[in-house]
């Protein structure tokens, strides 16, 4: 069974901290702690340190998160998720210098947070995946130090829990791109893809795969309709720009 995420709340209003708190349980997560001020977090940490912590800019006290947070990193190199209704440049520059691992504006989403929640963890276990494989010389998984992924003529070797699961090419509707990684669809499953969308473009063999969109590469085979603006695979519709069109109907007309 795998270790449940313990997860610190940095939070001076008690409402959206125990709203947070509800919402993580509901999730499977284990909340460490609900702390208004960042002197607090600090201590706590000492005591039960967590996996990630959910960090409000504006705090009690003499700290505000970002303060706290910097010191979080410097000490405890623990992973900061921000939670925060200043959205102004200064902010979001002074937060940036502390490395965060996502940063989500009030008011937010339950699915909000779970994804960042979720990027996190899977952050996590690559980087600590890579680190292992370093420390024991294993280069035929990982190039730089780096966590990477498979791309073979037929299938696709992807991470999920430190395993490696293997996606035919055959079996792939579409890929869609999630800021740095992408989230491939496929029969009966979504798995998360720790590339940019850029990246895969290069590597997937172009006879069954076209870049239709910035945001989407799909399967030709699996197409089931070709409108004016998108094409529809599976029952979604996927935006196409109006040059990719072009270039699709040529694709369509050589298989």
């Amino acid at each position: 069974m795998d270790p449940v995420t313990k997860i610190l709340i940095v939070e001076d209003e008690m409402v959206i901290a125990a709203n947070i708190s509800l919402q993580l349980s509901n999730l499977g997560y284990e909340v460490t702690g609900i702390l208004p001020r960042g002197e607090e977090a600090l201590s706590h940490i000492n005591i039960d340190r967590p996996d990630i912590v959910l960090m409000d800019i504006q705090l009690k006290g003499k700290m505000d998160g970002i303060e706290t947070a910097k010191i979080i990193e410097q000490q405890y190199n623990i992973p900061i998720i921000y939670l925060t209704a200043n959205t102004d440049d200064e902010h979001f520059n002074r937060a940036k210098t502390t490395h965060p691992y996502a940063f989500i504006s009030k008011p937010f989403k339950k699915l909000d947070l779970q994804r960042a929640i979720e990027l996190t963890i899977e952050r996590i276990n690559i980087e600590n995946t890579a680190d292992a494989s370093k420390n024991n010389g294993d280069n035929n998984l990982f190039d730089d130090g780096r966590a990477t992924d498979f791309i073979l003529n037929d299938r696709i070797f992807v991470r999920n829990n430190e395993k490696m699961l293997k996606i035919d090419i055959k079996d792939i509707f579409y890929i869609e791109a999630d800021r740095n990684y992408c989230r491939i669809f496929s029969q009966g499953r979504e798995y998360l893809l720790v590339m940019t969308l850029k990246d895969i473009d290069e590597k997937l063999p172009q006879k069954h795969f076209l870049r239709i969109h910035r945001s989407y590469i799909i399967n030709i085979s699996q197409i089931d309709e070709v409108a004016g603006t998108h094409v529809v695979i599976a029952k979604k519709a996927i935006p196409m720009s109006k040059a990719m069109r072009t270039e699709l109907l040529k694709r369509l007309q050589t298989i």
